[in-house]
């Protein structure tokens, strides 16, 4: 499968795809990255050749941080090509869509991912998390919005209602040790053995027959992914809240302290999105 992309750099080995998130400053998502998940997607669509996906980072710190609110609609745009048109123009779409394809996806995490990062982690069939640096947060009530790309579809699904309300409403991060706990994630490993439990069960699972892993995909994704229409309704929900003005004041107030920079902000989002004026 060769392709070239702006923001990842891939690499295809017996059925395995690697591929590596490269959007500095602090790989957000903006209409870059979701321009080559939306061509990546249609990829793994068409073909066999790939039967398993890993996502890494090449950002030790930033696995993805969240979107780029300075691009929102920029970013959705590019998410309506991966739908049926305007009415599609969400990132939850393009995540959803990822959950959908043929190949297993893994998520390989090292660093931060938040918000959009999080859903991301979410959308793909598992993810393996190093103990000593992985972090996941959901900071969206902390801006004055709620996850708007998947994150309460998944998260209501996997913690179940009191943690999901915890995790969503309380906006602070979880390191892997509490995400495994709470079922956010597969398992939280060793650093030094995370890649190479991610690549022997990659490979293991790029061994056996195609239709068996497809089918078996399938019959759980119907158990258990949420409908098309709930992940468009999160998304008009968080594009009508990124407009309201109590939303615009607190998103003053974080860029005014370095947000979207790769600084004290950013790299302790969790605890300091708690420090903004109260309101009400």
């Amino acid at each position: 499968m060769v392709a070239s992309f702006e923001t990842l750099r891939t690499e295809l080995a017996d059925g395995v795809l690697t591929a590596t998130l490269d959007a500095p400053p602090i790989n957000m998502i903006g209409p870059e990255l979701v321009r080559d998940l939306v061509t990546l997607l249609r990829r793994l669509t068409g073909t066999t050749e790939v039967r398993v996906v890993v996502f890494d980072s090449a950002d030790p710190d930033f696995f993805i941080s969240h979107v780029d609110l300075t691009r929102v609609a920029e970013y959705s745009a590019e998410a309506a090509k991966a739908g049926g048109g305007p009415q599609d123009a969400f990132l939850g779409i393009v995540l959803r869509k990822l959950s959908d394809v043929p190949a297993v996806t893994i998520a390989k995490l090292r660093g931060r991912a938040r918000g959009a990062g999080s859903e991301f982690v979410l959308a793909c069939d598992m993810c393996f998390a190093a103990r000593e640096n992985a972090l996941l947060g959901q900071p969206e009530c902390g801006f004055g919005v709620a996850p708007g790309a998947g994150g309460v579809q998944h998260l209501a699904r996997r913690l179940g209602r009191g943690r999901a309300l915890e995790m969503i409403l309380g906006a602070q991060d979880a390191d892997a040790d509490l995400a495994e706990r709470y079922g956010w994630i597969n398992r939280a490993l060793p650093d030094a053995e995370l890649d190479e439990f991610v690549a022997t069960l990659a490979r293991r699972i790029a061994s056996f027959p195609p239709a068996a892993i497809q089918a078996t995909k399938r019959a759980i994704n119907e158990l258990t992914l949420p409908t098309v229409d709930a992940v468009r309704a999160d998304g008009r929900r968080f594009q009508e809240s990124v407009a309201a003005p109590e939303v615009q004041d607190r998103s003053r107030e974080l860029f005014s302290r370095g947000f979207q920079t790769r600084g004290p902000l950013e790299l302790d989002l969790g605890t300091r999105i708690a420090d903004l004026p109260a309101n009400g």
